[in-house]
């Protein structure tokens, strides 16, 4: 499975010189991997994918699924998994809320009481 280079790609060319294969390269103004250079690293003496370690965006360099399922799956998951992290948050959030309500609550009424 190659790399591909995404919409969030800022030109930087910082990929170009880092590929140990060559395998990336500018084509009409626009940076392209060639996925038939393409190793994604491996058999290297690195453990990453080097278009990726010093892509400055973090995002503009990323595995290309080998199917359309792959693909379909992996937005999937990504997805599913910033809406579990909003939901984490909102909830830690109301958590938060009705406890400092129940105080406020609890102190105006020990307040009338008195």
């Amino acid at each position: 499975m190659a790399y591909k280079i995404t919409s969030e790609c800022i030109s930087c060319n910082v990929c170009l010189s880092a590929c140990p294969t060559g395998a990336v390269k500018v084509v009409e103004d626009r940076v392209w991997i060639d996925p038939n250079l393409c190793t994604n690293c491996v058999g290297s003496v690195y453990t990453v994918a080097q278009c990726k370690a010093v892509c400055p965006t973090s995002n503009g360099c990323v595995k290309q699924p080998a199917d359309y399922w792959e693909g379909w799956f992996t937005t999937y998951n990504r997805l599913i998994a910033k809406l579990t992290k909003k939901q984490n948050y909102w909830d830690k959030w109301y958590e938060s809320y009705s406890q400092k309500f129940s105080e406020q609550l609890s102190r105006r009424q020990g307040a009338v009481h008195t």
